[in-house]
């Protein structure tokens, strides 16, 4: 069976010194081999195949035959790594907690320890007749949620 590692480490031969990071890799049982990269502007097509075809150069064929499936992480998808993260700070996110409450707000900051979520809530202000929608921050770290996910607009 080829090893993640080996894959991992292909995959990190390739993007060193490129934009793209390396989002996840798996092999499974059958040497399916998936990879997916990811990149602040998009992937491009070429590149994947720049990729699918450097990975395929390094393992042999001849010792173990491989399905190998090389793309982007995915409109729509959750977020898996960091860097992920800090490319959508300031974009609108879905959140669902390990709880299993459902959030929807902008991502304001994404570090090592977790992210903030701004969300809009109505509160009941002093002075006030009528709640107000106020900004309301939410701190979490990434054990805390199942996923995170994009808000895709397409107004």
């Amino acid at each position: 069976m080829i090893e993640k590692k080996k894959v991992t480490e292909l995959c990190e031969e390739w993007l060193e010194g490129k934009e793209y990071f390396l989002v996840d890799a798996s092999v499974d049982a059958d040497n399916r081999i998936v990879v997916e990269i990811d990149h602040k502007d998009g992937v491009w097509i070429e590149d994947c195949c720049e990729l699918s075809r450097f990975i395929e150069d390094h393992l042999d064929r001849d010792v173990e035959d491989f399905e190998l499936e090389v793309g982007s992480a995915g409109i729509g998808q959750p977020l898996k790594v960091l860097q992920q993260y800090v490319n959508h700070v300031g974009s609108e996110v879905e959140v669902l907690t390990a709880q299993g409450k459902k959030m929807q707000g902008r991502l304001t900051a994404a570090d090592a320890e977790g992210f903030t979520l701004v969300t809009q809530e109505k509160q009941r202000l002093e002075g006030k007749k009528r709640p107000q929608l106020v900004d309301v921050e939410h701190r979490f770290g990434y054990g805390d949620v199942k996923w995170v996910k994009a808000v895709i607009d397409f107004k």
